[in-house]
C-alpha cells in the first residue's frame, strides 16, 4: 500500500528555514514522480517543487522560485522540502505527491500546516 507521511510544518518567523520531509512507502522513486503542492483555503493547489523520476524539475510556481529546494533520500526513501526566506504568505497546508510513471495514478500525504508570522 502506498503512503505518504509529511512532517516538519509549524510556526515559523518571517525569513526562517525549515525543512519538511515526506516518508514514502510502498513506491519507488525509481518510477515516481515526486512533488510538493501547497493550498491556501480557497485558493488552487499550487505546485512549489518537484523532480521527476529520472530528476527532472518539475515547474514550480514563480513565487518560491529561488527559494524551495526539493531532494531525495534514496536510502530513506524520504523527499524534502528545504524552504528558505519565508513570508507570511508562504502560509500554507504543504502536500507531497507521488505519480506513477506507468499508471498516472497520483498519491497524496495528508498534508503539513506551515504557518509564517512574528
Amino acid at each position: 500500500q502506498v503512503q505518504l507521511v509529511e512532517s516538519g510544518g509549524g510556526l515559523v518567523q518571517p525569513g526562517g528555514s525549515p525543512t519538511l520531509s515526506c516518508a514514502a512507502s510502498g513506491i519507488s522513486f525509481g518510477n515516481h514522480a515526486m512533488s510538493w503542492h501547497r493550498q491556501v483555503p480557497g485558493k488552487a493547489l499550487e505546485l512549489v517543487a518537484g523532480l521527476t523520476s529520472d530528476n527532472k524539475d518539475m515547474r514550480a510556481v514563480d513565487s518560491v522560485k529561488g527559494r524551495f529546494t526539493i531532494s531525495k533520500d534514496y536510502t530513506k526513501n524520504t523527499v524534502y522540502l528545504q524552504m528558505t526566506g519565508l513570508k507570511p504568505e508562504d502560509t500554507a497546508i504543504y502536500y507531497c505527491r507521488a505519480l506513477s510513471d506507468y499508471t498516472g495514478h497520483h498519491t497524496w500525504g495528508r498534508g503539513t500546516q506551515v504557518t509564517v508570522s512574528s
